[in-house]
């Protein structure tokens, strides 16, 4: 990705250009050099946006955060917090699920940006108007949002492009390594411990915490939740 003519450099676009190279050489193998050739400058051009690889990361991880928040509005009346905060999460791990290692970019950055307090905003105001104290409704967007990037670090690692021999999370391979004599309840759910259908999964441990969060909290359950 290089800049238009008279397009002036930003944060923004550095981060996107780094981005759209996650696919080719992952987190690790990002470099501020691989990132201004990218944009046809040379490096010392970024460092009057991003200081170094941290604020970088930082930029990246905000332009994933801006772009899965994006026409994000409060819940219409007849929509329940629970399925709400599902939809929030879901949006999270799609845009994480972009890019290669779009995970990892996002753990444990600065986001710092205006789209992060609005989204914070209408969590505590949902949650409020559902009947949570305010200090309950402050712990529920960090438990989401850890367990989504956790989730999506574990799902991208489990593509196994670390391993140029092949894939060693497919269940097909775990079935074969597995000792059915000496592990067989191991043996019979592999195929369910390491499911290729991370859709099912992810939600089903969002719901696992939304009726944790029901019940610490004294919530009564959504209609038909």
């Amino acid at each position: 990705m290089r800049p238009g003519t008279g397009a002036k450099l930003d944060a923004g676009m550095i981060a996107t250009a780094a981005l759209e190279l996650l696919d080719e050489s992952g987190v690790d193998g990002l470099t501020m050099r691989k990132v201004a050739a990218a944009l046809g400058v040379q490096a010392p051009a970024l460092y009057w946006h991003v200081k170094n690889k941290r604020e970088l990361l930082d930029a990246m991880a905000r332009a994933l955060f801006v772009s899965s928040v994006h026409g994000l509005e409060a819940p219409r009346r007849e929509t329940d917090w629970e399925e709400w905060l599902m939809e929030l999460a879901g949006r999270l791990r799609s845009a994480l699920l972009r890019y290669r290692d779009g995970a990892r970019v996002m753990a444990g950055t600065d986001i710092s940006d205006e789209s992060l307090w609005r989204v914070t905003e209408l969590i505590l105001r949902t949650l409020e108007d559902a009947g949570f104290s305010i200090h309950e409704a402050a712990r529920v967007f960090p438990i989401l949002l850890h367990y989504t990037i956790g989730f999506v670090i574990e799902e991208q690692a489990r593509a196994g492009l670390e391993y140029p021999d092949g894939n060693p999370y497919r269940p097909d391979r775990l079935a074969q390594v597995v000792d059915g004599e000496r592990y067989p309840l191991t043996a019979q759910m592999v195929g369910d411990l390491f499911t290729t259908d991370q859709d099912a999964e992810f939600d089903h441990g969002l719901r696992v915490i939304l009726a944790g969060i029901r019940a610490t909290t004294g919530q009564r359950p959504s209609e038909g939740g």
